[in-house]
């Protein structure tokens, strides 16, 4: 039976936030962003072990106590430029117990708020599947496309989009190949659609936001406090 694994690239710096440190490390509900991603995984029976992938130069780590997580967690000090090399450099790291039909779920360090039901949907739909797939909404807002002057240049069609989330999940012989070949992409979904295959879709909705300007944080301390 193949296993599960999960890749969490924390290497990047959250420019977008606006932030004078990474937003991972921001205080959501007492804890650090990035603690709350991790919790989700590594609380899934199924996962078998979960790597954070941090800067080499990251300082924040250590200033937090990860003990609770359990020993499912491991910390790897290989982040790259870039989101594909972090993962591409995790899975090289996981190379020495992961096989080619494992799994390999790689999930934002941004987005605390993965509820175990969207994790058991990802691998229901995704169990046979033989390309892999992602956790995705359909779009429901109306699509402008704006000019150089921030002006309405266009309406565009919102028929047949979905937005992307994370967990993508993939097995590692594939996600490692499409890795190699192809960086310049923005998500593991990218590099599989550059070898010709297309990733399935498997509906989460919008609680599994992911925190990229401050008032994301606000929502997602609403979302974990009502599940509590």
């Amino acid at each position: 039976m193949p296993r599960y694994y999960a890749i969490v690239p924390a290497a990047g710096s959250g420019s977008r936030f606006g932030s004078g440190r990474p937003k991972q490390y921001l205080n959501l509900l007492g804890q650090p962003l990035i603690h709350h991603t991790l919790a989700a995984l590594v609380a899934c029976p199924d996962i078998d072990r979960v790597w954070v992938v941090l800067s080499p130069e990251d300082s924040e780590w250590e200033r937090y106590n990860w003990s609770e997580l359990g020993p499912k967690l491991e910390t790897l000090r290989c982040g790259g430029a870039t989101r594909a090399d972090s993962v591409s450099n995790g899975l090289k790291a996981a190379a020495m117990v992961a096989a080619d039909d494992d799994w390999i779920l790689v999930h934002d360090a941004a987005r605390p708020c993965l509820s175990k039901e969207m994790l058991a949907a990802l691998f229901d739909e995704l169990a046979d599947d033989p390309v892999g797939g992602i956790l995705a909404v359909p779009v429901a807002d109306t699509l402008k496309r704006a000019d150089g002057e921030q002006r309405v240049a266009a309406t565009e069609p919102r028929d047949g989009l979905w937005q992307a989330q994370t967990p993508q999940m993939f097995r590692y012989g594939l996600l490692h190949e499409a890795l190699e070949k192809c960086r310049e992409v923005t998500d593991e979904a990218g590099a599989i659609e550059a070898l010709g295959l297309k990733p399935r879709l498997v509906r989460a909705d919008a609680t599994n936001l992911k925190v990229t300007y401050p008032a994301d944080l606000a929502l997602a301390a609403m979302i974990l406090r009502g599940r509590k």
